[in-house]
């Protein structure tokens, strides 16, 4: 009994953040109908950032994460206005090709700053690494790094419901035409999703850091994880996302205890059967195809 629920803790901690990272993709993917495949090279930029600022200003990932989501913000920002913008009425392939050269370039670039070292931040000592709670034990930084996950997820939930440029983000991924008629400016709303996309993407990297080790290829890894939870929570979607990854990371927990083995190939296998079975997700809504955005 303390095994199963011992993986049922670690599964919900490593969904949370797994929702954390697959939130950004969905939200983007909501709005302008644009699925990011450099989604994973934006994480290993808050990766890399929370280590600078860990190394040069002494600032723990947990004390930076708000820099950090703002630098993503802004990187998010020129992502839209200096690519997005003139391939979002393109053609699919187009925008494929597109952030899939710009993943391409950044992993080239981290490669060159930072060589092929893996790198991380140590924030807890030895004798604090975990939490003893109910016959388990608890990663003391996969619990911090939950907590921000969940606090990020609802404040962004809050935003969107609340506020007059989150209704708008709500509108335009309802129906852009119809946002465009009652006079939402689309521009500005998308580089809202962008900026605010971007900058979750970069917050997940900043608090995964602790856990995980940065290098130039750790996105590749990321992106698989966050297209299976934006799949199976739903595309569009973004409460489903904070389900769908708690559920993957239940998944990946109970199968790593299994055959640690295939741990990574719960992935493929589950996104193939996300496909076949269930194409919109747990909670999708058929018809979020893409719309003419023209």
């Amino acid at each position: 009994m303390e095994t199963i629920f011992q993986l049922l803790i670690s599964g919900i901690l490593l969904g949370g953040i797994y929702a954390l990272a697959a939130m950004g993709l969905n939200l983007i993917f909501g709005v302008a109908k644009v699925v990011n495949f450099a989604h994973g090279e934006f994480l290993m930029i808050g990766m890399y950032a929370a280590y600078l600022l860990s190394e040069h200003l002494n600032l723990n990932p947990y004390w930076s994460a708000l820099l950090v989501f703002g630098f993503g913000a802004l990187v998010g920002t020129f992502f839209y206005l200096g690519l997005i913008r003139y391939t979002i009425y393109k053609p699919e392939l187009t925008q494929v090709f597109a952030t899939l050269g710009v993943g391409i370039l950044l992993q080239n670039l981290a490669l060159m700053a930072f060589s092929a070292d893996y790198l991380t931040v140590q924030v807890f000592s030895a004798g604090n690494e975990s939490i003893a709670f109910l016959g388990t034990y608890i990663s003391t930084t996969r619990l911090m790094s939950f907590l921000f996950a969940i606090v990020a997820m609802a404040l962004v939930m809050l935003f969107l419901k609340k506020t007059y440029i989150g209704k708008a983000i709500n509108a335009v991924s309802q129906d852009l035409t119809a946002a465009r008629i009652v006079g939402i400016n689309v521009h500005k709303v998308l580089i809202v999703a962008f900026a605010l996309g971007i900058g979750l993407t970069a917050l997940a990297g900043c608090v995964l850091v602790p856990s995980f080790y940065a290098f130039p290829t750790v996105g590749s890894s990321f992106v698989l994880i966050s297209f299976v939870v934006v799949v199976l929570g739903g595309l569009g979607n973004v409460p489903g996302t904070v389900a769908g990854g708690i559920l993957l990371g239940i998944i990946e927990s109970i199968a790593g205890y299994l055959e640690p083995d295939l741990k990574e190939a719960t992935h493929f296998v589950l996104l193939i059967l996300l496909l076949a079975f269930l194409p919109h997700g747990m909670f999708g809504v058929k018809g979020a195809e893409k719309e003419g955005l023209k």
